[in-house]
């Protein structure tokens, strides 16, 4: 039941904040590890991390250190500039995803259009493509961001209507996970093929296990650009440094974002080989906040932090845990359809109609999480939470399938 506090501040929310979201009924004002806290004072386990740009947990001391001690140094001066945290960072993200060079920017979509850039000045530059002819190959039911050119390729009707024109030839979309599609897809024109190693706001959709690696060398045999968009599966929410990993793949691009920033600052980056990144020149792109030293000092933390803790062992080992428990729930078989994921990045499906509804029920119980496709409700919990904890998670998700 909330309080007078949280419905007022839910009505002004309501009030003065445009109507894009749909929260759930709490009001949070503190947080700390796998915790938060709403205004009541009351105790919530995060089993969604802001989407996974939470994988450290909430407040994590090594990041909040480096925040502080580079806010008294230095935090914006645009690229005008050079700074030493900039090299660093840069050097260190390279290095970390074995790969030779990086352009900084801000949110996801940002470095999603920063990657469809390169790949179509690359198709005409490189590869020869008649110039304002290139076509990138997407995939059904992805989700790579909200601007309106990202928009414009995505199959989910809601994000799409009232918000075109599109430039609709630019992109051809084909179902996820069907190698063979992809290949009949290519022609002459085709600089790239952009994808999720998992859909996660699609609806955690995981592909055939030889999926990416028939695609790599599907684009490869054909001389277009395989892109990897691990926004929120990258940084080991899957149980690897980066989904692709598991196949041992290499992208032509990278593109990462969310947990770079520590779930403190918005910071993201397209990653990639010497040859595709050289394409930008001078002019061609850029950000007045993309790479600021600030951003940049919190994101080299993030990768020390996975170098050094054991959090991509801990989500390959307690992700398996927890999707073979619900899995195994006993007496809530007929409600669950399908459980799927990897590592700490979960989809249970229902059987019946009702994500929303499961969301509100089990916030009653103190646990956090959000449905997605209207009955996938998804399970992304910081990397650093306990068995205890997901006990817990499984003990309130128990209940509430069990009084459905």
């Amino acid at each position: 039941m909330l309080s007078p506090t949280s419905l007022e501040i839910i009505e002004k929310i309501n009030r003065y904040s445009a109507n894009n979201y749909h929260p759930l009924p709490v009001v949070l004002t503190k947080s700390a590890g796998t915790r938060v806290w709403d205004v009541e004072g009351r105790e919530y386990i995060d089993m969604l991390s802001a989407y996974s740009a939470l994988n450290f947990g909430h407040n994590h001391p090594r990041l909040v250190e480096a925040l502080n001690r580079q806010a008294k140094l230095m935090c914006v001066t645009s690229r005008a500039f050079n700074t030493d945290i900039f090299a660093e960072f840069v050097e260190h993200l390279a290095r970390f995803c074995f790969l030779d060079k990086v352009l900084p920017m801000n949110s996801g979509a940002e470095a999603v259009e920063t990657a469809i850039k390169i790949a179509r000045k690359w198709g005409y530059t490189v590869k020869g493509v008649k110039r304002n002819k290139a076509e990138i190959i997407v995939c059904d039911n992805n989700f790579h961001g909200r601007t309106t050119t990202i928009v414009g390729f995505s199959s989910t009707p809601q994000y799409r209507d009232d918000f075109g024109p599109y430039a609709s030839r630019a992109f051809k979309t084909i179902p996820f996970g069907d190698a063979e599609a992809l290949e009949r897809a290519i022609t002459k024109n085709t600089a790239a093929f952009l994808v999720e190693p998992i859909q996660g706001e699609g609806g955690i959709n995981v592909p055939p296990e030889d999926y990416l690696n028939k695609a790599c060398s599907i684009c490869r045999e054909h001389n277009i650009l395989f892109v990897a968009d691990e926004i929120q599966t990258g940084l080991g929410r899957t149980g690897n440094k980066f989904c692709f990993w598991h196949q041992c793949l290499s992208p032509d691009l990278l593109i990462v974002g969310k947990a770079l920033g520590g779930g403190l600052l918005p910071i993201s980056a397209v990653v990639g080989k010497k040859e595709v990144m050289d394409v930008i020149k001078p002019g061609d792109h850029g950000s007045t906040f993309g790479g600021n030293p600030l951003a940049c000092a919190v994101a080299v933390e993030t990768l020390k932090i996975l170098e050094e803790e054991p959090l991509i062992e801990n989500a390959a080992k307690l992700g398996k845990y927890f999707m073979g428990e619900l899995k195994m729930m006993n007496g809530c078989q007929q409600l669950i359809k399908e459980v799927r994921g990897m590592g700490l990045l979960i989809g249970l499906e229902l059987a019946v109609e009702g994500g929303r509804k499961f969301c509100e029920k089990i916030l009653e119980r103190r646990v956090l999480c959000k449905e997605t496709k209207e009955n996938v409700i998804r399970f992304a919990p910081p990397l650093t939470i306990t068995k205890e904890e997901i006990d817990l998670a499984l003990e309130a998700i128990d209940c509430v399938l069990t009084h459905w």
